[in-house]
């Protein structure tokens, strides 16, 4: 009742009673927990700049991934159930559950696709600097673990926080999720400002 509850006050449209709650579908796998510490070790502790000011436009989304398949309708099919999609690509049914919260849904509306690392977070951490076809592979990542399908409003509140402002609330994908932070700031050479290090540190302790 209390899932039920919380899913409507984020206006989530659950599944029908008697259609049984898919499993989350897994990002491309985040480096183990050791691994991450290792990795965090290794990044560059930098204050942010904003300088210059940071402009979403410079991460063009959503492109082609596959035939008619934008990111969106990628990231969508990959983490859903028996999804089905028109000519175009557009999904038209499907099932899934938001791996941040545990809120399931049959409604791909309902659904934004996050950006773990948001793209102004990796702005003011070095991507301010890199060339618009650059941060278009960044913006639209199916390979690393730095897209996934969740419950928009969530999304939404999460906006472009870092890890020691925000992590999901669902308290078991917290490790997941920071270890895939790790991952993707590792590969692209982003930097880390000092209360992010030392929020990571604190998760990675327990991973």
């Amino acid at each position: 009742m209390q899932l039920r509850l919380f899913a409507v006050a984020l206006g989530a449209s659950l599944l029908p009673v008697g259609l049984s709650t898919p499993t989350p579908r897994a990002l491309p796998a985040p480096v183990s927990g050791a691994t991450a510490r290792s990795y965090l070790a290794s990044l560059t502790v930098a204050a942010e700049s904003n300088s210059p000011a940071y402009d979403r436009d410079l991460f063009p989304t959503w492109i082609t991934i596959s035939g008619a398949c934008d990111t969106r309708e990628t990231i969508l099919k990959r983490d859903g159930s028996n999804v089905v999609t028109d000519s175009a690509c557009k999904t038209t049914s499907g099932q899934w559950v938001s791996a941040y919260d545990g809120i399931a849904t049959n409604l791909a509306s309902d659904l934004d696709i996050d950006h773990v690392v948001p793209l102004k977070e990796a702005w003011v951490s070095g991507a301010r600097s890199w060339t618009t076809a650059q941060r278009q592979a960044f913006a639209n990542d199916v390979t690393r673990p730095q897209l996934i399908a969740v419950t928009d409003s969530l999304n939404q509140s999460k906006g472009d926080q870092d890890i020691a402002e925000w992590v999901p609330p669902l308290a078991s994908y917290v490790c997941t999720y920071v270890r895939a932070w790790v991952t993707v700031k590792y590969y692209y050479s982003l930097s880390v400002d000092s209360a992010e290090k030392a929020a990571l540190t604190k998760y990675l302790a327990n991973c």
